[in-house]
């Protein structure tokens, strides 16, 4: 079991709790439409065994080792000053979501990368990583409960875009997603979205799939299109395709809740930002952003190792992505 003084020591030994490595690759992201993978709360995952279960005990002691902000700093700040003065974080989340906020019900903490970054946030205004309160939201909530005061920041896979933009502000980005590769675990075959030549790849009706594939690998033999996550996961298990196109998250999730049965290839496509949705024109934006900047890139890597990486067999994470102006 890491701790954060052991995951200080330097980058190599921050981003040394994975298990073996069958690829590197960053966050993933919502593929065709962003309400179907990291920009919805995805369900409970029952399935998940204790290979995969997060490592409770390195995540705390990692989130209450973030940056402590000034005084100075929240009072110059009027986002900052009526957060600290109402005594918690309001956040609006997810706590069903096993890879960003999943709720432990045994001790009441939520845990995964979204919820390590509203803890250290919180422990960066009150030097305590559970003072916060999280309201749930759902995709279709999230402008509504910053909009009327009901959060003061929400932290749910949230896709940053021109259209949201008009509503609330982002700061971040904080995380930046592709396009995955899944196949089945022990494929010697597929590393890369360039070894898809050739091969049979299936991806889901409806999203932006068969125009991602067609761009970026437009010598694959075949290309499927079937209804559903849970149909192309059995195709490609009975060997009907060579591989599997969606979002990488959905991809990270499977890869959780069936142990042994699959592994992320590779990541590619465009990229897709994920944000801090806050109220609209709020200076926290600007706090925030100054919070993300201070947070260390070990302990960036060590949150994406301890509940993304090490869970499905990675280790290396990628760079924190750069925080826009």
């Amino acid at each position: 079991m890491k701790t954060i003084d052991e995951l200080m020591l330097n980058r190599r030994q921050a981003l040394a709790l994975g298990l073996g490595s069958v690829a590197t690759f960053g966050l993933a992201a919502c593929g065709g439409s962003d309400e179907a993978a990291t920009d919805a709360a995805p369900a409970d995952d029952a399935t998940a065994d204790a290979s995969t279960e997060i490592d409770a005990a390195a995540f705390d002691d990692l989130v209450s080792h973030g940056p402590i902000a000034t005084d100075d700093q929240v009072t110059a700040n009027q986002w900052a000053t009526k957060v600290k003065e109402a005594g918690k974080l309001r956040v609006g989340g997810v706590e069903t979501s096993t890879l960003f906020s999943q709720l432990n019900e045994v001790d009441g903490r939520h845990r995964g990368f979204d919820a390590g970054l509203f803890q250290l946030l919180a422990n960066y205004l009150f030097g305590d990583p559970t003072a916060y309160d999280l309201t749930l939201v759902q995709s279709s909530t999230r402008e509504s409960v910053l909009q009327n005061d009901t959060v003061d920041a929400v932290f749910a896979t949230y896709t940053i875009n021109d259209e949201r933009k008009k509503l609330i502000s982002f700061a971040g980005p904080y995380y930046v997603g592709h396009q995955g590769i899944l196949v089945k675990a022990g494929n010697t075959d597929i590393k890369s979205v360039e070894d898809l030549a050739g091969k049979i790849v299936g991806v889901q009706e409806g999203s932006n799939g068969r125009a991602v594939v067609e761009e970026y690998a437009p010598d694959v033999a075949e290309i499927q299109e079937l209804g559903t996550d849970e149909e192309l996961r059995r195709t490609l298990e009975q060997g009907r395709i060579d591989a599997y196109v969606v979002d990488a998250t959905l991809h990270m999730g499977s890869i959780i809740e069936n142990p042994g049965k699959y592994e992320l290839a590779a990541e590619f496509g465009p990229e897709d930002p994920l944000g801090i949705g806050l109220p609209l024109d709020s200076d926290g934006v600007a706090f925030v952003n100054e919070f993300l900047t201070l947070i260390e890139p070990e302990i960036w890597q060590g949150l994406y190792m301890i509940c993304l990486g090490s869970r499905i067999g990675v280790d290396e994470a990628p760079e924190p992505p750069a925080i826009e102006a």
